[in-house]
């Protein structure tokens, strides 16, 4: 090698070589020109390897050393690993900490288990509970098996789901359940349980958890509130099967009107509601893949949650995330399979008719966040309802042309006759930060078919108005909104017809109204 006549030395050729060989190293990462020239050389593509230097637009530079990433990156990587499986926990821990949520809003307000608070004049905007009605007596309670087996007598004439501490139905009582709504005695057994059970004069109920949350609802008759206020009480009874043979009066409290909060945290508080549930429960109460991803942030069956300032400023900043993505999916989805109607607003999580948020074997896991985070009271029976039976449900929180419902503006929705309600039908406002009623001067936070002054258009149709005041000469078909927040709605269909199930029936969207 020569230039300008000048021979360069055979040290610095060396020299040159070792550097090329080295600096091509570096630039291909894991694999080497050094490899290839080995006699047991692999032929490895490049999507195999890893840079040396990795650029990532959520982290930034990562560096690695033929594939092994330096202490900088890996400090970068755990931190990100960690942010991940707390926003997973969140997500994923929704429907524990609404049953943990739950249950201590009862208990904090008088009914622990074996007590049964019941809405005897119905609910109001007071009650803090996710997507309420208020047009069904509710009878609510949490049955705990860890000191033994339960037994629940249910009156008649009722309906409603049991579902297990992470939110999984039981099983049903009342119409949909094995007592078909002529009443019965349930028996509600703990995990793992060894002792002698009665072989009959019992439904049999086995539960994967020890808590268990009963929303049951009253079918108002003839004889009014009152009337059904007093059937439930002659007839429901909760008490530890070891007390049978002498039972303890049972205890109720009335919840109308009552100032509670039954709705989980959307902070830190979270993960330490979720970590309390898991405490409670048996270590097989959760799926393995769901117990893993509560593990790795350090929620353990058995195991103090203590985590240390980094990993706790990492969960702070993770359910601030888990809970901005719940409210996206939830008030915005980009599904198409949530959507009731094509070319309207109303949604469902319960679109792929499964209680399970199941379709083709695989769990739509959007849909049981969106249930979760909106709702409660998992059931066959609501995500599978029959014709002239039960309800259906649709829920927005967009008018007509896909924008947030704003409680300072006006809209209108028409229902086209008939409306396939063999029963009746409902609207109920909600708020969207807690998801409970709308707070309004209207003790219904909403309007149906059947309170007194609501009127059908001449052609038998049906218009509602939604607006801080009410239209002028509206005033029976209006439903209050507070000017400054948002909103959102459920129209819920009582004895549906088959219209509403082959959509040959459409509600109507909220439609903005401009200077009514």
């Amino acid at each position: 090698m020569e230039k300008n006549n000048i021979k360069t030395p055979r040290w610095h050729l060396r020299a040159f070589l070792i550097v090329a060989v080295t600096t091509a190293i570096i630039a291909i990462g894991a694999h080497s020109v050094y490899a290839d020239s080995q006699t047991y050389a692999a032929k490895v593509p490049d999507k195999v390897l890893t840079p040396n230097v990795v650029e990532s637009e959520r982290l930034g530079t990562l560096n690695f050393f033929d594939g092994l990433p330096s202490q900088e990156s890996v400090d970068k990587l755990w931190d990100n690993l960690d942010f991940m499986r707390g926003v997973d926990a969140f997500l994923h821990g929704i429907p524990a900490t609404s049953i943990h949520a739950f249950c201590g809003g009862l208990r904090e307000v008088g009914v622990p288990p074996f007590v049964a608070g019941i809405t005897e004049e119905l609910l109001d905007a007071r009650t803090l509970m996710l997507t309420p009605n208020t047009t069904t007596m509710y009878v609510l309670t949490c049955i705990d098996t860890k000191t033994g087996p339960v037994v629940m007598d249910v009156p008649p004439v009722t309906l409603g789901p049991i579902d297990d501490a992470y939110f999984r139905w039981v099983t049903d009582v009342g119409f949909t359940g094995p007592d078909q709504g002529r009443g019965g005695r349930y028996l509600f057994v703990p995990p793992g349980f060894e002792g002698e059970l009665p072989e009959n004069g019992f439904h049999v109920v086995q539960s994967p958890t020890y808590k268990n949350w009963m929303l049951m609802r009253a079918f108002v008759l003839d004889d009014g509130l009152e009337g059904t206020v007093k059937r439930i009480k002659d007839h429901l009874r909760i008490f530890l099967f070891s007390e049978i043979a002498n039972p303890p009066e049972q205890e109720f409290v009335n919840l109308t009107g009552v100032q509670m909060n039954t709705i989980h945290g959307n902070d830190f508080s979270f993960y330490e509601e979720l970590n309390a549930t898991v405490q409670y429960e048996p270590p097989e109460a959760f799926p393995p893949e769901i117990a893993g991803i509560f593990n790795s942030i350090g929620i353990k069956h058995g195991e103090p949650f203590d985590p240390d300032e980094r990993l706790r400023n990492i969960l702070i900043e993770a359910g601030k995330v888990g809970n901005a993505t719940a409210r996206a999916i939830s008030y915005s989805p980009r599904d198409p399979g949530v959507y009731l109607f094509e070319g309207r607003q109303w949604t469902t999580p319960y679109a792929r008719l499964s209680h399970e948020f199941l379709e083709d074997g695989v769990r739509i896991l959007t849909d049981r966040t969106f249930f979760h985070y909106m709702a409660t009271g998992v059931t066959p029976a609501m995500s599978r309802p029959r014709v002239g039976a039960g309800s259906v449900y649709g829920f927005t929180a967009k008018d007509s042309a896909g924008d947030y419902l704003d409680g300072s503006k006006t809209y209108r929705v028409d229902l086209e006759a008939p409306v396939p309600a063999g029963d009746f039908w409902s609207f109920t406002v909600y708020d969207n930060q807690h998801r409970s009623l709308l707070e309004t001067d209207q003790k219904l936070a909403g309007i149906d078919s059947t309170v007194p002054g609501i009127m059908p258009n001449e052609d038998g149709s049906w218009t509602v108005w939604f607006s801080p005041e009410a239209p002028e000469g509206k005033e029976g078909n209006w439903v209050q909104t507070t000017p400054g927040k948002s909103w959102s709605s459920i129209i819920r269909l009582y004895g549906p017809g088959q219209e509403w199930f082959d959509k040959t029936w459409v509600p109507g969207d909220f439609v903005l109204v401009e200077n009514y």
